[in-house]
């Protein structure tokens, strides 16, 4: 049977631009899965999704008219059940039969089609038929529906659509825009499939200004992309589209020179992307006296607001001028230009209207202000949050650098939250912190004040810079601490994807900072210590915190390509010092390479299941009550293999502590054929016990190497 390409479209209003990519993607993925289910595609067959702004279509190559037909074996009843006495089949049977839609008019060829087969311990009847394969017509129906329903749309519409049938009315459709056009081609052949109240045919429309006739005729399934390019001056592809932005931003870029380059944004070309169907990349400027407000406000304005590329130039600063993506492509583009220039400029002065209105008042005398704005109904005030924050805060600075440290970390927790109160941050929240810098540079504090209170909320996302000083890493630890523990305290946790005060961010950014900044702290005596400051409101979920904290670095640790084996051994044993971690596993990797290790690692987990049986027994070990010659050399392989492992691991060579275990192999091989740990004689048992206790925890010091027994 041959086979032909499959087009399908949905033509509609404008689609919502941040969730364009996944529709479009999510469209034909499940088409494409439903027709493979329906036997109607191949696993060969190619899908090609397209997303613009009013349309979602997909391309399938290889889709049959008809599906095969399909031998099915179905399983009845056992035969007890289904066959009399007499050996006819009973009612129930017949009765199971007629709902497949076998013919029951005759017992005896009924009875010749049966199979009896064993089934356990008795025997089944089974039932032979052939499954007649799904049409297009109907498999693209039920394809196209499922497609539709199960589309992430991110907030549904419900619009009224006139009835296209005999009876006249409205009915109510539930879509994520209005959809006003349906196309489903096999080859050249329409597919008569419904969707939205609308039927399908072989027209759609181009750009709305610039198509060369308003409907555009789809002659067959792969003439879609090309009909839309040259006809209807739309490129149907979201990823060619995005392509062409790309490639038209930096030769827009190179043509301005200076070694200008556009801003980079990946959420911003695909929200472009998802605005345009022709795109057409402009260069425009704005005064160059906008440029002496910083250049982060610009940027956001012309970004969020505008959707502009701000061009930087080699030094990375940003410039005066600006790249716009239009959808359309006249002749004379000034009017397109000037117009985007006219758009910008009330964005910039205002921008430039807040700056300087914020810079009237000091940072210092906002503080009061914060007094008055409520942080959470359960945890007070964000003045309350900075006192809390600001005596964490001390405590770690004197910890880690003394008193001058302390002293730093607490006037720049002081002041951290008070641009929360400015109007540059009340336009633009992304800026909170970084505005925080600017306006303490301008009232005279120093740059570790103003670094620090720039830097308190970093790492904001994953892979982002760390704090850049001393002050600023202690600020932004008490910050996300008082955070953690705060929410902890009150029972404010994250379920499933839901987590509102992005508390796994938080607990990633504590761990980046212990870890790569090397830190010498004590992550469950960092939470003990946030705990006090918050006096009655909250309950203690210390233990709780920390968990979290371990769960989210061993999640983070196997995404680095250290394997559940080697984390789990590593993490077991609740290492407090966070930044000795990477080591521990370092050795654990190096250790399990060793051929003793398999050994040793069984060994280690068996001792392990001894000790938990014979809890609290076994607390000393006396050379003299040895009895036998393989504990005997157990313990002199131990006297003279220890002390060496213990001084590598006290000197935080990890790898050689664990390497230097490995001479134990053979004595403990020894000691578990020859002797028999649980004697009769209590004293001895004892003795032996104490033995194997002293050997696990010297084992254990690094990782629990039982956790590496297969």
């Amino acid at each position: 049977m041959t086979t032909k390409n499959l087009l399908v479209e949905l033509f509609v209003e404008e689609l919502p631009p941040k969730a364009l990519r996944k529709l479009g993607e999510a469209f034909a993925g499940t088409l494409a899965d439903q027709l493979r289910a329906l036997g109607l595609a191949g696993p060969d067959s190619v899908v090609t999704p397209y997303a613009s702004p009013r349309r979602l279509a997909a391309h399938i190559s290889h889709v049959w008219l008809k599906a095969e037909d399909k031998a099915v074996q179905q399983k009845l009843m056992p035969a007890s059940v289904g066959l009399g006495v007499d050996g006819l089949p009973t009612p129930a049977l017949i009765k199971k039969l007629q709902s497949l839609g076998a013919d029951t008019s005759d017992p005896k060829t009924l009875l010749a089609a049966l199979k009896r087969q064993g089934d356990g311990k008795a025997e089944a009847l089974f039932w032979d038929s052939l499954v007649t394969g799904a049409t297009l017509d109907a498999g693209l129906q039920k394809a196209l529906d499922e497609a539709i329903r199960l589309l992430p749309i991110p907030k549904v519409m419900t619009y009224q659509l006139e009835s296209d049938c005999e009876l006249p009315g409205w009915s109510s459709v539930h879509f994520v825009r209005p959809a006003h056009g349906l196309v489903a081609l096999h080859g050249e052949t329409v597919v008569p499939v419904r969707a939205l109240g609308l039927r399908a045919g072989n027209t759609t429309r181009g750009h709305r200004f610039e198509a060369r006739q308003p409907v555009l005729e789809i002659t067959n399934a792969d003439a879609y992309a090309q009909t839309l390019r040259d006809d209807g001056a739309v490129i149907a592809s979201f990823a060619e589209r995005r392509a062409e932005i790309e490639r038209q931003l930096a030769a827009r870029a190179a043509e301005v020179g200076d070694g200008c380059r556009p801003i980079e944004d990946e959420a911003l070309v695909d929200e472009v992307t998802a605005l345009v169907e022709r795109p057409n990349v402009l260069v425009c400027e704005f005064e160059k006296q906008f440029l002496d407000v910083p250049q982060e406000c610009l940027i956001l304005t012309m970004k969020a607001n505008q959707k502009y590329f701000p061009l930087l130039d080699a030094q990375g600063r940003l410039t005066n001028r600006f790249l716009v993506v239009s959808n359309i492509r006249p002749d004379d583009a000034s009017a397109v230009t000037g117009g985007n220039e006219r758009v910008v400029r009330p964005r910039l002065a205002d921008a430039k209207f807040f700056f300087d209105q914020d810079r009237k008042k000091t940072l210092d005398s906002r503080v009061d202000g914060l007094s008055k704005v409520v942080y959470h109904n359960k945890l007070g005030t964000q003045g309350e949050r900075v006192e809390r924050v600001r005596a964490i805060a001390r405590a770690i600075g004197e910890q880690i650098g003394g008193a001058a440290l302390a002293a730093s970390a607490d006037t720049a927790a002081r002041l951290a939250k008070t641009d929360l109160l400015t109007d540059m941050v009340g336009e633009f929240p992304e800026l909170q912190g970084i505005m925080g810098g600017y306006y303490a540079r301008h009232d005279g504090l120093s740059e570790d004040i103003a670094f620090a209170i720039e830097d308190h909320y970093k790492p904001r996302f994953a892979g982002d810079e760390l704090p850049r000083t001393p002050t600023g890493v202690v600020v932004a630890l008490a910050d996300k601490l008082e955070t953690l523990v705060g929410m902890f305290g009150i029972g404010n946790l994250p379920t499933g994807d839901k987590d509102p005060f992005a508390l796994r961010r938080h607990a990633l950014g504590v761990i980046r900072m212990l870890v790569e900044k090397d830190l010498p702290l004590d992550l469950a005596a960092l939470v003990a210590g946030a705990a006090p400051v918050f006096g009655e409101r909250i309950t203690d979920a210390s233990l709780a915190l920390t968990d979290f904290v371990f769960d989210r670095l061993a999640g983070s640790l196997r995404e680095q390509g250290f394997s559940a084996q080697e984390v789990d051994a590593v993490l077991a044993l609740r290492p407090q010092r966070l930044a000795e971690v990477a080591q521990r596993l370092q050795a654990v990797r190096a250790f399990a390479a060793l051929p003793e290790a398999p050994a040793l690692a069984a060994a280690n987990k068996r001792i392990g299941n001894i000790l938990k049986k014979s809890e609290g027994e076994g607390a000393t070990v006396n050379p003299a009550l040895f009895a036998e010659t393989a504990e005997k050399d157990l313990y002199a392989a131990m006297q003279a293999t220890l002390p060496a492992a213990n001084a590598k691991f006290e000197a935080g060579d990890h790898t050689a502590s664990l390497q230097a275990l490995a001479a134990l192999r053979g004595p403990v091989d020894a000691f578990f054929d020859g002797v028999m740990v649980n004697a009769d004689d209590p004293a001895l048992k004892a003795n032996r016990l104490g033995l194997l206790k002293s050997l696990h925890e010297a084992m254990n010091r690094v990782a629990d190497l039982s956790r590496l027994a297969t």
